[in-house]
C-alpha cells in the first residue's frame, strides 16, 4: 500500500479563488483527477505527455470502480489545514503515476506531492488517534426474508428487489453509527471524540442544478484495536459508503 499527500494550490483570498479551490468543490472532478494517476499502460505508451482528452476507459485498469484491497483500487479524504491550506491524502494499492495525473494541471499543486509505502504495525490493545471523513447513511423499509414469505405471490412481486431507502444519519445519532461500524471493523471507541457532521457537493455533468448534497461527519478521537485482522481489513477498504467521493479513510497515529 502507498500513502500519497497532494498540497493544493487554494490562494489565501476566498473572493479570488485559485484554479485549486474551484477544483476543490465539486467531489466528482476531484476524483477524476485522482483516477488519473492510475492509466493504463496502453494510455502512457500512446499518449506519454498526456496531450489527448481525457478518456475513463483509459484509466483506472484494476484501481477504479473495483473492490478495493492490497491489490485493488484507493481511498482519498480532504484535509483542510491551517491558514486556508487544504491536503488530499489518497490510500492506494499501487503506486500512483502523479506526474502524469497532473501533467496538464500543475496549477492546482501549491507543492510537489509527497508518496511513500504504508505498513502499519496493528496489534490487539493498541491505541491509535484516528481522522475519518465519512458518509453516514442507513437503510429504512427493508424487507426481511422472514417478512418476505409472509407476503402474497402479488405483494413479492411489487416488492421484488428492493433492499429499502437508503437516508442520512442524523445528527444525535452519528457517534452510534461509528460505534456499531467499529464492532464489525475491529475498534472501540473512546469517549472523548470530536464530530463535525456537514454535507459535501458533486456534480457529474456540471449543469447548474443538477448536483447532489451528500451527507457527510468528519470524526477524530482515540481508538483501540480489539480484532487486528478485522483492522486491517478495514484500513484498506475504508468505512461507510460513498468511497469515490472522499469518503472513507480512516488514517491513524500512535497514542504516545
Amino acid at each position: 500500500m502507498f500513502i500519497s499527500t497532494l498540497l493544493i494550490d487554494t490562494g489565501s483570498n476566498p473572493d479570488r479563488p485559485r484554479p485549486g479551490r474551484l477544483w476543490l468543490r465539486n467531489l466528482y472532478r476531484v476524483h477524476q483527477r485522482l483516477c488519473m494517476a492510475f492509466p493504463s499502460k496502453e494510455r502512457v505508451r500512446n499518449d506519454e505527455h498526456f496531450l489527448k482528452p481525457y478518456n475513463p476507459t483509459n484509466f483506472g485498469e484494476g484501481q477504479v470502480h473495483v473492490k478495493r484491497g492490497t491489490e485493488n483500487g484507493f481511498l482519498f479524504r480532504i484535509d483542510p489545514q491551517p491558514a486556508g491550506n487544504v491536503v488530499i491524502l489518497v490510500l492506494s494499492a499501487i503506486e500512483p503515476d502523479w506526474d502524469y495525473a497532473f501533467h496538464n494541471a500543475g496549477f492546482l499543486l501549491a507543492a510537489p506531492y509527497k508518496v511513500k509505502k504504508y505498513t502499519p504495525s496493528i496489534e490487539n490493545g493498541q491505541r491509535f488517534r484516528f481522522r475519518l471523513m465519512a458518509n453516514p447513511t442507513k437503510k429504512i423499509d427493508t424487507i426481511s426474508k422472514q417478512e418476505k414469505q409472509s407476503l402474497t405471490s402479488e405483494e413479492r412481486t411489487s416488492k421484488k428487489g428492493r433492499h429499502g431507502k437508503r437516508v442520512s444519519v442524523p445528527n444525535e445519532e452519528l457517534f452510534e453509527w461509528l460505534v456499531h461500524k467499529g464492532e464489525k471493523c475491529g475498534f472501540t471507541l473512546g469517549d472523548d471524540m470530536i464530530i463535525q457532521p456537514g454535507y459535501v457537493y458533486m456534480n457529474k455533468t456540471n449543469e447548474a442544478g443538477k448536483g447532489q448534497r451528500l451527507r457527510s461527519a468528519r470524526y477524530e478521537g482515540i481508538l483501540e484495536i480489539i480484532n487486528p485482522n478485522a483492522f486491517r481489513e478495514t484500513l484498506v477498504r475504508g468505512i461507510g459508503p460513498g468511497k469515490a467521493f472522499g469518503f472513507g479513510l480512516l488514517s491513524i497515529a500512535p497514542v504516545q
